[in-house]
Formats: C-alpha cells, sequence, structure tokens
C-alpha cells in the first residue's frame, strides 16, 4: 500500500549485510561491514526540525506514515515533536527490538515492525536480543516480527526466538535476505516451503524487484 516513509539516522546495531549502512556507518565507524564502505556524515545526513519533516511528510498527502532507520528509537525527542504536529496519520515504527519508545511516543503508534537480529547479522546476541525488550513487544498485539533469513538453518534460530518468547506464529514474517531480484528469488523458493511448514508469513522485497538497490525507494 502506499505509505509516506521517513528514514532516520544513526543505529545502536551494525548488520554486516545491512543495505542501509549510509545511515550510520560514517567516516570513523569501524563496525563491520562486508562492503567496507563508510560515509561523509554531512552528505547523508539531512537535518529538519520536526515542523519541516511534518510539513514534508503531510505534503506527500498519504494517511499512514512508517518511520525507520538506522534505530528510529533512538530519536524519541524529536519523535514525539513530529508526531504531535500529524495527530491524524497512522503511525508504523520499524524498530530493531533493542529499544523502547517512551510513553508519549509510544501512545501515538499503530504497529510496530520489530526486526530481531539473527546471528548471521553479526551482532553479538547480549546487544541485539535483549529478553525484557523482546518479552514486552512480544505481549503488544500492535507487534509483528521480520526475521531475516539467508541460510534455512537461520529458521532454527527463529523457533528457538518463537518458543522462548511465544512470538504468535501469525505474526512472524521471514524475508530473504539480498540486494539484487536474482538473489531474492533464489533464497524465496525455499523460504516460502518453510514459511509453509512453520506457519509463517513471507516477505518479500518489492522495491528491490522493481527499483534495484537503490536510495530513495
Amino acid at each position: 500500500m502506499p505509505v509516506a516513509f521517513m528514514r532516520l539516522s544513526r543505529c545502536n546495531l551494525a548488520c554486516t549485510w545491512c543495505d542501509t549502512a549510509y545511515t550510520w556507518r560514517f567516516e570513523g565507524d569501524n563496525r563491520p561491514h562486508r562492503d567496507g564502505e563508510t560515509f561523509e556524515r554531512k552528505a547523508n545526513q539531512v537535518k529538519l526540525s520536526p515542523s519541516e519533516a511534518a510539513e514534508r511528510i503531510l505534503a506527500l498527502g498519504q494517511r499512514r506514515l512508517v518511520i525507520t532507520g538506522g534505530e528510529p528509537l533512538l530519536q524519541c525527542g524529536a519523535l514525539a515533536d513530529l508526531l504531535a504536529q500529524i495527530p491524524d496519520m497512522e503511525i508504523e515504527i520499524e524498530t530493531n527490538g533493542t529499544t523502547k519508545a517512551p510513553s508519549h511516543v509510544d501512545i501515538r503508534v499503530d504497529q510496530y515492525n520489530v526486526s530481531p537480529k539473527l546471528a548471521h547479522s553479526g551482532n553479538e546476541a547480549e546487544l541485539a536480543l535483549i529478553p525484557e525488550r523482546l518479552d514486552a513487544y512480544a505481549a503488544d498485539p500492535r507487534a509483528w516480527f521480520k526475521f531475516v533469513i539467508a541460510e534455512p538453518s537461520d529458521v532454527d534460530e527463529v523457533l528457538a526466538l518463537q518458543r522462548r518468547y511465544r512470538f504468535k506464529p501469525g505474526h512472524i514474517f521471514l524475508m530473504p535476505e539480498g540486494t539484487d531480484s536474482e538473489t531474492i528469488a533464489s533464497r524465496a523458493r525455499w523460504l516460502s516451503e518453510l514459511c509453509l511448514k512453520h506457519g509463517f508469513r513471507m516477505s518479500d522485497r518489492l522495491h528491490i524487484h522493481l527499483y534495484g538497490d537503490t536510495r530513495g525507494t
């Protein structure tokens, strides 16, 4: 469905396969990434006031706003000011599941898309899988869980997390990792069978098929 989409900068995790490393891997950040590329901060951060951001969002004419990152919940102060200026929009927040929205932000959120990071992301489990946070999201009916899958064995990790935190199977999406259509389609073939087997949903990467791995899409 068409939505307004806002991508915020900075992340407290560093996934080796991250396809938006330009939001966090600035010059001087030596956290590992498979491309080894760093980005100039000034050229990749557009600074807007909450009112300026609200004006641009409303001009898009959509009913729903998806806020992603980076990790957007690192900027809850600015988010609260922004959301107060777009009270009639439905709000989705994409998060890695390690952080918590304060009550004055949480009350405005209609949906959380929680993407806990598995071992192949390169993040230490102590940083990426925080029991207190996953317990809270598991109990929140607004939360949906999306796991990035590169190998069939990654699904075993998902099953272990599902058992531990009692994620609802119907609220779990598995998404093939990849930044080109051929890789995504190849992984989707075996991943679809595992989704059917375990009662999970499957997420494609439609923007990659339509536009390639390009910014602004």
